[in-house]
């Protein structure tokens, strides 16, 4: 009974952030950050464990995986438009998490940060499946990067838009390729926001970012020392 609250709760929040963002649409009032929040403040109140959330909540996060296969769907749609644009959309997945992981990298080395939380954070931009994953193949803890995975997707998701004001960008694929690879699937969200085909593009983004950032995650490790 306890664990059917616990999803009651989840999605019957989320359900009520989407109607918010839906009628004011600031960037900073996007679903998964205003649920997330609402969701911890009740259970601070509420003097719910996380432990005890999780009873239920496991059952959402099972989800993630099939919610992640589902994005094919659009993928097969633009499939032509894909071919078409192979190259473009391989260079910018490949730049993208490239830069993300070695980003970590740098400035690990320049702060000192804690080798464990390096290890956690290198998978920051794969969406959190395949980043899970990837942290438990380095060493790092798996907690502390659904942490980090989440923080780069809201943040992305946010700033995105004075982004792309900012640096005129308002090519579809440029802003999918740039949603994918920076904020996953909190970013390819946001891109089903502008049409189709930005969704598509961040769609394919994501899933190519998630495939080499398993190969680039080791590379970077050894490339770093970590």
């Amino acid at each position: 009974m306890f664990a059917i609250c616990m999803i009651l709760l989840t999605v019957v929040t989320y359900f009520m952030m989407t109607k918010i963002y839906r009628r004011y649409s600031y960037s900073l009032l996007i679903p998964a950050l205003t649920a997330t929040t609402l969701i911890i403040i009740i259970l601070l109140v509420l003097h719910i464990p996380y432990k005890s959330y999780m009873i239920g909540g496991q059952w959402i996060n099972s989800l993630l995986g099939p919610s992640v296969v589902a994005l094919a769907y659009p993928l097969f749609k633009q499939r032509r438009f894909l071919m078409n644009n192979l190259f473009p959309i391989l260079g910018g997945a490949l730049v993208g998490a490239i830069t993300g992981m070695v980003s970590i990298g740098i400035l690990s080395k320049m702060f000192g940060i804690n080798h464990t939380l390096i290890l956690s954070l290198i998978p920051k931009s794969i969406t959190t499946p395949v980043a899970i994953e990837v942290s438990k193949g380095l060493g790092g803890n798996a907690s502390m990067t659904i942490v980090a995975v989440m923080i780069a997707g809201i943040f992305g998701a946010i700033i995105a838009p004075t982004i792309f004001k900012f640096a005129r960008v308002h090519s579809p694929i440029g802003r999918g390729i740039a949603l994918g690879s920076a904020s996953h699937a909190i970013g390819t969200s946001k891109a089903a926001e502008y049409n189709e085909l930005t969704f598509s593009m961040s769609s394919v983004t994501m899933t190519l970012c998630a495939i080499i950032g398993s190969f680039l995650g080791p590379i970077v490790v050894w490339l770093f020392h970590i």
